[in-house]
């Protein structure tokens, strides 16, 4: 933790400390901690590395949640809602239900699925702590969760049998000792436990109440008189694992068969020898301890890390796990004792409170510079599917939310080794001084043949200054010759491009006087034969075109025979045109005096009527005088009666009158109510809103009763109506309330509501009050007898409204649950009202009739399989197995894993084969084998394929 003791928690800054002592063999040795971020020390020098100050470098502790797959526990007590945690992997999201109407999202790090493979957990939540303790850096590596959902196993599972199932901690060493030298580096370890608050050695079990040391200046926690063993190699490690494992406390709890009863923690101590490299080397003059450390060419650095591998035990409710006397009693209670003390840390943590009780525990005293102090920390929550535990769950799920927020600062400690930098520096002083005696003779040899060569190239560079001096007289007069010619040729160039424009206008005038004279041109040879051949090939093109021409004249008298033809054909069909066109207006004329004769006697005959009409006005309008009068004097009773029922209600004693008209004026404030999180959950409204909307309506439950809430449902007023009615339903939402309800004859009242009134909003939300019902077995069966399948099918065949098919859908899922009831609910219509739903195309729509279908197959699976029940399953006349093989792939994965589930519990049984093979399910049954993304449903499929030769033919 960040502080000891309790005290505040205070901002860290780097800080530098170098502490001096005397070594095993009388050498000196340096501890340099120092702040930087988690990567490999780069190469500088020693001084300049203990001199330097780097900042700090802020990392959030890390938290991965793990799902543990289903037991045989929970597959006994399957039913309608029995999984309270829904995954989404690729988001790193997880969604937690509290019941088939309200869920809560959370984001994690990292988030495992049931099938998730121990090599993937360790890869994701501790390899990179242990990499970072390669580099010389503090890590921990913890498991937090209730009893039984699979730490242990996370965390310490030795994987004899099946090496894919090692835990972290095996992994973890695997990594480290691959990674080190043997010549140069170490490990060892320490495993303890902490049990009843005593610190134990389960290496050495003969040490018990182990003390915790604290430095009071740097903060470090040691524990003096526990073993530490340096490891050989993997084998060892496994060997004194199992030792220890040996050694911890165990016992069979209701949760768990080998439950934990203490907590474990395995500490790896890890020393790295590292080179850095010295950025003075060079340096010539060595007087004094820091002037020779900085004249050697590398400084040897030791790197001290610390790794904390801790496997907490579970949390758990005495109740729950049995311990509730004896031993297991006393255990229990320093388990949660010590884990509430962690909790509290972690909250004050997250909180940035200046008080932080770490002093409260043992554990959290060892755990101090896990959360908020200078390790890298990984947390893995591990939690179960079952609703049956769901408050235990959400508390594993907010604890690793609150741990999210807290915030670590990582620092590196190293050691400088100034003995064996000495005994390192003294025989390097003492072959440099034999090598610089050798390399001084060389130098004075080479010295001399230098000298030699220097007089021999002094004369040679001489009698090559002679050579250039030459040299260059002569380019210069050669220069001078060159600039002369270039003046000539630039004076002839200039002469030529002058003759060049001459030329050039003589030629633009010979153009034009060729243009003008053409034939003066001719007597040129070379024009003349160019002529000759033009004139040749003008004679060819004249014949072609003469001959042309006379084709296109014979073509021009066969036209005008044929116009001529044309015209005359003309002229003959204009005269039969004429006289056929001379018959037709004459038969129009006729026509046309005909309708106007029917068009006189119509209009006469219409205005016959529309006297006739204007009559029956006037009576009309009398009578309409006469109904307004009667309209007004019903209004004036009416309001007479208003009056005299205010007063009566006035006159009402105080538990009918005052109180039922302050149920009503509060059922008018919570009007929102019923459309909050109980029974509608998509309204977009807060979670902060709900406790709010849920004291409300137990304020009103308390001062109104129920039997007036109830008596609120006959009410003539409608909107009083729908706000009793959403009132009910919310209060049905709540399983103590359920009973009453249905004494107070609730259950009555609301399939009344349903058969009577018109209302879609008072359907929509009766529809959600009988599905909050129909959670709850023994009233399905009275649902059922009073015709409330029946009544939710004709709702749902009149309404196209989404919400409204919702609420009726998830209350006939709820009935599908109970097989008892199958039979009735097909012969009411429920089935086929469900699966009739599917035209509304609505995502929550659709995944309510999954679910009713999903809930309808497993229990008739589940009633074939254990003899209660043979025979044709009752799905397969409404529709519902065509849906399932057609059902587009666009839908949610929870819908599809219901659909999924339904299809393979109706394979399994051999009365659906023919029905499953004409539809076509047996490459939908294959594709769910194969592509299914929950293992149980892709086995489930699989069992079905190979135990039915019919679809084994069908296949092959």
């Amino acid at each position: 933790m960040a502080s000891a003791g309790g005290g505040p928690r205070g901002s860290v800054r780097p800080e530098r400390h170098v502490q001096t002592g005397r070594g095993g063999n009388g050498g000196s040795s340096s501890t340099r901690t120092k702040s930087a971020p988690p990567k490999r020390p780069s190469s500088s020098s020693a001084k300049s590395s203990i001199d330097s100050d780097n900042a700090a470098d802020a990392v959030r502790v890390r938290v991965a949640v793990r799902l543990r797959p289903k037991n045989n526990e929970d597959f006994i007590e399957d039913g309608d809602f029995t999984s309270c945690v829904e995954l989404q992997p690729e988001a790193k999201k997880l969604r937690l239900k509290k019941n088939n109407w309200s869920s809560e999202l959370y984001k994690f790090d990292e988030v495992f699925t049931e099938g998730a493979s121990q090599r993937r957990v360790y890869e994701a939540v501790a390899k990179p702590v242990v990499e970072s303790v390669l580099e010389g850096y503090n890590g921990t590596v913890m498991a937090y969760g209730q009893t039984g959902t699979g730490k242990t196993y996370t965390m310490g599972r030795l994987g004899k049998d099946d090496p894919s199932e090692r835990g972290i901690m095996v992994r973890a060493l695997e990594d480290i000792l691959a990674s080190i030298s043997s010549l140069t580096d170490s490990v060892a370890i320490s495993y303890l436990q902490l049990y009843l608050e005593s610190l134990q050695d389960l290496l050495a079990p003969d040490k018990i109440n182990i003390p915790i040391v604290e430095d009071p200046k740097s903060g470090d926690v040691s524990l003096p008189g526990a073993a530490v063993v340096e490891l050989r190699d993997i084998d060892h490690f496994n060997e004194l694992l199992q030792f220890g494992e040996a050694n911890r406390y165990a016992a069979n709890t209701n949760l768990n068969t080998e439950s934990s009863r203490s907590h474990a923690i395995l500490v790896v101590h890890v020393q790295r020898s590292v080179k850095v490299k010295d950025e003075n080397e060079g340096a010539s003059v060595v007087s004094s301890t820091d002037d020779l450390l900085a004249a050697s060419n590398h400084v040897p650095i030791v790197l001290k890390s610390k790794l904390l591998i801790v496997d907490l035990a579970g949390s758990e409710r005495i109740d729950k796990s049995g311990s509730v006397e004896g031993p297991m009693l006393e255990e229990a209670k320093f388990i949660n004792l010590s884990l509430t003390s962690l909790g509290k840390c972690i909250n004050a943590l997250a909180e940035h409170s200046p008080y932080i009780p770490t002093r409260d525990s043992k554990l959290t005293r060892l755990l101090r510079d896990s959360f908020g102090g200078t390790a890298r920390t990984s947390l893995i929550i591990t939690i179960g599917p079952s609703a049956r535990y769901y408050s235990e769950t959400s508390s594993t799920i907010l604890f690793g939310q609150r741990a999210m927020k807290i915030v670590n600062t990582v620092k590196l400690k190293e050691e400088v080794d100034y003995e064996s930098l000495y005994k390192k520096l003294e025989c390097q002083v003492d072959s440099l001084t034999s090598e610089l005696e050798r390399i001084q003779k060389i130098r004075q040899d080479e010295k001399a043949k230098i000298e030699r060569k220097l007089r021999k190239q002094e004369d040679s560079l001489a009698e090559t200054k002679r050579t250039f001096t030459t040299k260059c007289e002569n380019l210069e007069k050669e220069n001078n010759c060159m600039t002369m010619e270039i003046k000539k040729l630039m004076e002839e160039l200039n002469d030529a491009l002058d003759q060049n424009n001459l030329l050039s206008g003589r030629i633009v005038e010979m153009e034009m006087s060729l243009s003008q004279n053409k034939q003066q041109q001719l007597e040129n040879s070379t024009y003349k034969k160019a002529l000759s051949d033009s004139t040749q090939m003008y004679e060819d093109r004249i014949k072609a075109l003469l001959e042309q021409v006379e084709k296109e004249q014979a073509r021009c008298a066969y036209l005008e025979l044929e116009m001529c033809g044309a015209r005359q054909e003309v002229a003959n069909n204009e005269n039969s045109s004429k006289m056929q066109e001379n018959s037709k207006v004459n038969e129009l004329q006729k026509e046309l005096h005909k309708l106007k004769e029917e068009s006189r006697n119509e209009i006469q005959h219409l205005e016959a009527k529309n006297s006739e009409l204007l009559s029956e006005k006037d009576l009309i309008y009398e009578e309409l005088k006469s109904m307004q009068e009667k309209v007004m004097q019903e209004a004036k009773h009416r309001r007479s009666l208003e009056d005299e029922i205010l007063k009566l209600k006035k006159a009402l004693s105080e538990n009918s009158a005052v109180q039922l008209e302050r149920g009503t004026s509060m059922l008018r404030t919570t009007s929102g109510v019923g459309g909050g999180a109980i029974y509608l959950p998509r309204t977009g409204k807060s979670r902060d809103t709900i406790p709010n909307q849920k004291d409300t309506i137990s304020k009103i439950f308390e001062e109104v009763g129920l039997s007036n809430i109830l008596a609120l449902l006959k009410s003539e007023d409608l909107d009083v109506q729908i706000h009793a009615v959403k009132v009910v339903a919310n209060l049905a939402a709540e399983d103590i309330n359920q009973e009453k309800i249905v004494e107070e004859g609730g259950l009555d009242a609301l399939l009344s509501l349903l058969e009577t009134s018109e209302n879609t909003t008072i359907h929509r939300v009766t529809a959600g009050a009988l599905a909050n019902l129909a959670m709850n077995g023994s009233n399905q069966g009275l649902i059922m007898n009073k015709g409330g399948a029946r009544l939710l099918a004709n709702v749902a065949n009149k309404n196209d409204d989404p919400q409204t098919l919702r609420m009726v859908a998830g209350a006939i899922a709820n009935l599908c649950g109970n097989e008892k009831l199958h039979v009735k609910l097909k012969e009411d219509g429920g089935i086929k009202a469900l699966v009739g739903m599917v035209r509304s195309g609505h995502a929550d729509v659709i995944s309510q009739i999954a679910r009713g279908i999903a809930n309808f197959a497993k229990c008739e699976s589940r009633a074939i399989s254990q003899g209660h029940r043979k025979g044709r399953s009752l799905l397969m006349d409404d529709g519902a197995l065509k849906w399932m093989v057609t059902s587009p792939t666009t839908f949610s994965a929870s819908t599809r894993r219901h659909i999924e589930l339904a299809f393979c519990h109706l394979s399994q049984n051999e009365e659906n084969t023919r029905d499953i093979i004409t539809s076509g399910g047996i490459k939908e049954l294959v594709r769910i084998s194969q592509e299914s993304t929950r293992d149980d449903i892709r086995i489930l499929a699989k069992k079905a394929l190979n135990s039915n030769p019919a679809f084994l033919r069908e296949i092959q």
